[in-house]
C-alpha cells in the first residue's frame, strides 16, 4: 500500500483533534476503520506515529515529523486547486472579524502585508456565536475564530474553513496575591472553592465547557461574576475571582496566568471565510496574515511559549 492524500489528512486530523475516534467522527470513518487504517500508515513509514496520553493521543517524534510534511502537502494541493479555480483578484475592502486574542494588535498589519492593495476594516466580537452569524449575514467576509473542544459553532455554506491551530491549552487567570499563584501549574480541581468570572461569550460553549471541566474535577463552580473581554482582570486582581483566559494574554498587573494541569480544557483557532467573497488565493493570504500575527504573540506569556516549542505539530504553515 502507497500512502495519498486520504491517509495524510487522517494523520493531520488525529493530530488536530488529539483522539482517534473524533478524528474519526470529523472524516465520517468508524473508529475500527481509523485505526486500521493509522497502523497500516505506521506500517509503511515504519514506526508509531501517536502515543496515548492524559489528554488522548500526542504525536510521536516521527509523527511530528510525519505530520510537519503532511500539512505542507495537503496545504499545496488545497493551494493549486484554488489558483485553478480562481479567476482574478480583488481590489474591495475586507470585512475581517476576530475573537478577543492578544493577536489583534498584529492582525490588521499582517493580514495588509499579505494581501496588499485591499483596506481592512476589524471587528472584535468576544464570541464565536457572533461571528459565525455577521459570517451568515453577510456583515464580514472572513473571521478568526476559537473554538472550545466539544462545543463547536456549527457553519453553514457559503462559509468555509481552515484550521489555523489546530489544539492549544486554555490557561487559568488569578490574583497574583493567591495561595497558588507560585505554582507553574494549577490543578483545576484546587479552585473548587473559588468564585468564578463567567467566560465572554459564554453562548458560544465557553461557559457549559467551564461547567463540564470542573463537575469532571469533581465540583460546580460558583460562576459569580459576568464580564466582558478584559473587564475581568480588576476583579481578578483584586483577588475577588478567577477565570479561564487565552494562553497568549500576558499577566496584567497583580495577576498571574498558570497553566492548568492535564489540560481539562483546550480550543483551536481556525480561518473561516465566504467563498462568495473570498477567492481561494486570498483566503491563503489572510491566513498567511493571521498566523504571522499569532506567532507575534506567541512569546507574550512565558508559560504558553513553553508549550508551544514543545509542540510543533500545531504551528501554523506561514
Amino acid at each position: 500500500m502507497d500512502l495519498d492524500l486520504r491517509h495524510l489528512r487522517m494523520v493531520c486530523a488525529i493530530a488536530e483533534t488529539g483522539s482517534v475516534t473524533r478524528a474519526a467522527a470529523r472524516l465520517g470513518l468508524s473508529q475500527p476503520a481509523m485505526t486500521n487504517q493509522l497502523r497500516k500508515v505506521e506500517e509503511i513509514v515504519g514506526g508509531e506515529l501517536f502515543v496515548r496520553s492524559h489528554a488522548g493521543v500526542e504525536p510521536t517524534p516521527l509523527g511530528r515529523q510525519v505530520i510537519a510534511r503532511a500539512r505542507i502537502v495537503l496545504s499545496e494541493i488545497d493551494a493549486l486547486f484554488g489558483d485553478l479555480r480562481d479567476t482574478g483578484a480583488s481590489t474591495a475592502g475586507l470585512q475581517l472579524g476576530c475573537v478577543h486574542l492578544a493577536c489583534v494588535g498584529s492582525v490588521v498589519d499582517r493580514v495588509a502585508e499579505a494581501l496588499p492593495g485591499r483596506p481592512i476594516s476589524l471587528r472584535i466580537e468576544p464570541s464565536a456565536v457572533l461571528l459565525a452569524d455577521a459570517l451568515a449575514h453577510g456583515r464580514l467576509d472572513a473571521a478568526l475564530m476559537g473554538m472550545i473542544e466539544g462545543f463547536d459553532v456549527p457553519l453553514t455554506a457559503p462559509v468555509v474553513t481552515r484550521t489555523l491551530v489546530p489544539r492549544y491549552p486554555i490557561f487559568v487567570a488569578l490574583s497574583a496575591g493567591h495561595p497558588l499563584a507560585a505554582l507553574p501549574e494549577i490543578d483545576l480541581a484546587d479552585l473548587r472553592d473559588e468564585r468564578w468570572i463567567s467566560p465572554p461569550g459564554a453562548d458560544d460553549g465557553s461557559l457549559a465547557a467551564l461547567r463540564a471541566s470542573c463537575r469532571a474535577a469533581g465540583f460546580e463552580p460558583d460562576v459569580r461574576y459576568d464580564a466582558p473581554s478584559g473587564a475581568g482582570r480588576p476583579l481578578v486582581a483584586a483577588g475577588h475571582g478567577v477565570r479561564l483566559v487565552d494562553p497568549t494574554w500576558p499577566a496584567a498587573e497583580g495577576t498571574v496566568v498558570r497553566p492548568l494541569a492535564g489540560e481539562p480544557q483546550v480550543a483551536r483557532l481556525l480561518l473561516a471565510w465566504r467563498r462568495d467573497r473570498l477567492s481561494t488565493t486570498a483566503a491563503a493570504a489572510v491566513y498567511r496574515g493571521l498566523a504571522r500575527a499569532f506567532a507575534d504573540h506567541v512569546g507574550d506569556n512565558p508559560a504558553f511559549t513553553r508549550w508551544w516549542r514543545t509542540h510543533p505539530e500545531v504551528h501554523p504553515l506561514t
